[in-house]
Order: structure tokens, then C-alpha cells, then sequence
């Protein structure tokens, strides 16, 4: 994989070692397998990911070896946030994509709207207490083209009360997906600032 699709990575040292919630830009398929390779081997990232990836036989087996676990898109899957709640609550790490699909041109692939972020990853954020790390991945990945993988500081959110109000949570989804797009150069969606 390093040399079909080669990677340099930024900001690895700034990665807290447990309780991390991984949130990075989503513009390729490619984007999980080249982050989990450059963390380290006893990193224990778990992932969320689209159910449609389980239904082939094989896929779904080697994905669930390596940590993922299925999450169905477009409505509150309450397993899905339950597993990610119990994967940070014990120590683990997650990787959450925020804006819940591939973003390409600035339009998200499966809803067909413009990237934005969606408010569950600054819910279960805030419900466990995890580190919130921004992470900027290059966009259109290439075969033997370099990508740029670059780890943010860990990002402290604001909320009142216990839990936060679902305002709250879309504003923390939202700072976080801009803090990610923005240690690349971009606003949200990836136009150059």
C-alpha cells in the first residue's frame, strides 16, 4: 500500500495514545485503510463504517477483524452509537468520519448535498469524554501520487449542562470538520482558503 498509494504524515506526535475520537475529511474510499497504516501497530482503532461494506461475505469479515463496525446511514442507528460509545468508554480509539460520506467537488457522494458535518460525532464526543482529534487527508487519491495525512491538536468542546444542547453538538461537529479541512489550506468541502 505504501507504494501504490505513499502517504507522508504531520503532527503524529500530537496523537493522544487512548480514548481518541478520530475525525477526519472524508474524500476517498481509500481514506480508512491509508490513515489505519500510519498509526501505530497497537493503536486499537476501531471504525465506523457504512453497512453496505458487511454485505459482501469476505469484505465484512476482514473489516470486522480490523476493528470496524457497521453503522446504516440516514437514520439514528442507536447500535451504531452504543458500540462506539462502549469502543472509547473502554480505553479504545475511533475513527468517525464527520460528514457521514464521501465528499467530492464539495458535494457529499451519497445525499448529494454540500459537505457538512453531522452532529453524532460531537455527541458521542461529548457522551464518553474522548479526545476529538482533527485530521486532514488530500483529496482525490491517485495511484502513486502522494497524500498528505495531517493530525490536528486535540480539540476541547463547549456545551452546557450535561450532555449539551443539539444546537451545541452541530456546532462542535461543525468546528471540528472545519478544524480538519483547515490544516490543509481548505474550508469545508475543500476549496483553497
Amino acid at each position: 500500500m505504501r507504494i501504490i498509494h505513499p502517504t507522508t504524515v504531520e503532527g503524529l506526535e500530537k496523537l493522544p495514545k487512548s480514548g481518541v475520537l478520530l475525525c477526519p475529511n472524508h474524500s476517498s474510499n481509500w481514506d480508512p485503510v491509508l490513515l489505519g497504516l500510519r498509526l501505530p501497530v497497537n493503536y486499537r482503532l476501531h471504525a465506523m463504517a457504512k453497512e453496505e461494506l458487511f454485505k459482501n461475505p469476505i469484505l465484512g469479515w476482514i473489516i470486522r477483524k480490523l476493528g470496524a463496525f457497521p453503522v446504516t446511514r440516514g437514520n439514528n442507528d442507536i447500535q451504531a452509537v452504543k458500540t462506539a460509545i462502549q469502543v472509547l468508554k473502554s480505553g479504545d480509539n475511533l475513527l468517525i468520519f464527520p460528514e457521514g460520506t464521501v465528499v467530492r467537488n464539495g458535494i457529499g457522494y451519497t445525499d448529494g448535498l454540500p459537505a457538512h458535518a453531522k452532529s453524532g460525532v460531537a455527541m458521542i464526543g461529548v457522551r464518553t469524554g474522548a479526545k476529538l482529534v482533527p485530521v486532514f487527508m488530500d483529496g482525490e487519491k491517485k495511484l502513486f501520487h502522494r497524500t498528505r495525512i495531517i493530525f490536528g491538536d486535540p480539540y476541547e468542546p463547549v456545551y452546557t449542562g450535561r450532555h449539551g444542547t443539539s444546537e451545541e453538538m452541530q456546532k462542535i461537529a461543525d468546528d471540528i470538520l472545519a478544524q480538519a479541512y483547515a490544516l490543509g489550506g481548505q474550508a469545508v468541502g475543500g476549496t483553497p482558503l
